[in-house]
């Protein structure tokens, strides 16, 4: 199945494979149905960044390390579960209401009758039956259950238009749960949402403008627009804000949510953080009407085999110039301690790195500096995250709904900061005078070995002198021509003093130079023990006593 493109369709249908699907129009102008294996090359994240984007200016790198917050997903095991639940709720649920047979027309019957006497129990043909069913999505906030959704649901068309019975099929619908709780507020969002998919304002004016509807009558008209448009499911985000107080009570909003299901026939996912279990743990009866085909429970990510696939994806869209090209196992593992494997944490801390390390021309992301940056810029998370290394349960549902959008601010405020302090390095001004990706490949080939204000005029001499050499031809041209330098000095400039560059870098600096000088390593360390244990990691300690060892 490829990534649907198109928010509307025309509908085309194909034969179901299976049985029980054959002959139903509302199913054969679905995608066909693939496994998650198929499914996850569509869902993959196209972000990619190459050896041109990392020498642009600090601005627009920083404008490209903010994308990956929104635009980075990575299929994981716990989305196959929810991959396949999708899938079967959509179509299990048309199975009971196929125009085909009849049941369809009797489930809008049923509608009216509902409308019209504003009884949600009312009903006019009695053999209809709903194969609907329900399931419910936990985990604490940043967990990445919004963006799952999101990405499974881009699978498919939001809107089918069946030409033959004037039909619009809405396949899906996610609605959010307001902050005030009611179930009132939350059928005019449905309301709201339904217009957005069918390019419309006729729902929302029609039942937010009349005169204090009760919530019987939204009920009933949310039940009948659903089955007039054939709604395939229907996602309720956010559920821990229903209110018991402000919706009539636990029993009163679960029995909506079962009457969707059962009596009309609408398959509905409920969204939510562990804060949520208040409302379906009223009664086990209640708790079991809820649950319908099972909670999925989303903990955190484990340091397992995932997470290393995970973090090596997210470490390759690095937009810094002097990074690392492996992560580091140090940086991993303190990566995830900091994160606790919240994914949109993770990602955000992974983000902040980069802008901070911009923006301090360090360039790389080291294990201080995420340390800094955990300390400095995601304060408000901290208790979220402590309850999570406590592994209390109750403590981490204290803080379950907790929400980011402090940390979204500190985003902002550090493109900002980096706009106003970032200036254009030697590197990025001399790779901008290339014109060419022949000229840029020698560029980068050679870039380490010699000084760029010297490398790139060289690099277009010998271009302009030879137009019909590759690359690589001119490769070791370039490279003899550097290795004498005096050939591109003016002879009355002297050769600067041995200790001349190292006095000109203060100490307040050093950490802005290459991973291998001791002066970086020296800024990177808050002790002088501290400093003989990084240089040892490194190599640049002579382990004496082992040589003699191998002497003896």
């Amino acid at each position: 199945m490829k990534k649907s493109q198109d928010h509307r369709v025309v509908a085309v249908y194909q034969n179901a494979t299976l049985s029980v699907y054959r002959d139903n129009p509302l199913i054969e102008a679905l995608p066909p149905i693939n496994s998650f294996l198929d499914d996850s090359s569509a869902l993959k994240s196209s972000l990619r960044c190459t050896a041109e984007d990392i020498h642009r200016n600090g601005i627009e790198r920083a404008h490209s390390i903010c994308c990956v917050i929104d635009d980075f997903f990575q299929p994981l095991s716990q989305h196959i579960q929810l991959h396949e639940r999708l899938s079967l709720m959509i179509r299990r649920g048309y199975v009971g209401r196929n125009p085909e047979t009849g049941d369809w027309a009797r489930h809008i019957q049923n509608g009216y009758e509902r409308v019209l006497s504003g009884d949600l129990k009312a009903i006019k043909f009695t053999e209809v039956s709903s194969t609907a069913q329900s399931t419910t999505l936990i985990g604490c906030s940043g967990n990445g259950k919004t963006t799952a959704i999101k990405q499974l649901l881009s699978l498919y068309p939001q809107v089918i238009y069946h030409p033959d019975r004037n039909l619009e099929q809405v396949v899906y619908l996610k609605i959010d749960c307001s902050h005030d709780g009611s179930l009132k507020e939350l059928c005019l969002n449905f309301f709201r949402a339904m217009d957005r998919a069918l390019g419309t304002s006729n729902y929302e004016r029609q039942y937010s403008m009349s005169k204090r509807p009760s919530i019987e009558t939204l009920l009933a008209a949310m039940a009948q627009v659903a089955n007039a448009h054939a709604v395939g499911v229907l996602i309720i985000d956010e559920i821990q804000h229903l209110s018991r107080s402000r919706s009539g009570g636990s029993e009163k909003m679960l029995n909506f949510f079962v009457t969707l299901v059962n009596t009309i026939g609408l398959p509905v996912i409920l969204v939510g953080t562990p804060r949520a279990r208040e409302i379906f743990e009223a009664d086990m009866r209640s708790a079991r009407r809820g649950s319908g085909l099972g909670a999925i429970f989303w903990d955190p990510m484990e340091e397992g085999r995932e997470w290393k696939a995970l973090t090596d994806k997210l470490w390759t869209l690095q937009w810094l110039q002097k990074c690392d090209e492996v992560l580091s196992e140090e940086i991993r593992s303190l990566w995830y301690d900091l994160s606790q494997g919240v994914l949109d944490i993770v990602v955000k801390l992974f983000v902040l790195c980069q802008l901070r390390a911009i923006a301090t021309k360090m360039e790389r992301i080291t294990p201080k500096l995420m340390r800094q940056v955990y300390e400095d810029e995601l304060k408000s998370v901290h208790p979220m995250l402590a309850a999570l290394r406590s592994n209390d349960v109750e403590e981490m549902i204290k803080f379950s709904d907790l929400k980011l959008s402090d940390t979204d601010k500190r985003l902002l405020e550090l493109q900002k900061q980096v706009a106003e302090t970032v200036q254009q390095t030697p590197e990025e001004f001399a790779y901008q005078q290339l014109k060419t990706d022949e000229e840029r490949r020698v560029y980068m080939a050679l870039k380490d070995e010699f000084d760029s204000t010297l490398l790139a005029p060289v690099i277009r001499q010998l271009f302009d002198l030879n137009p019909d050499l590759t690359w690589i031809s001119l490769l070791p041209l370039v490279h003899e021509q550097l290795t004498n330098p005096e050939q591109l000095r003016p002879k009355k400039e002297a050769k600067p003093s041995k200790g001349k560059r190292a006095s000109s870098i203060k100490q307040t600096q050093w950490h802005t130079l290459d991973s291998e000088d001791l002066r970086f390593v020296h800024s990177q360390s808050d002790s002088d023990n501290e400093v003989y244990t990084a240089m040892s990691k490194s190599g640049l300690i002579l382990d004496i006593q082992s040589l003699l060892e191998k002497a003896v």
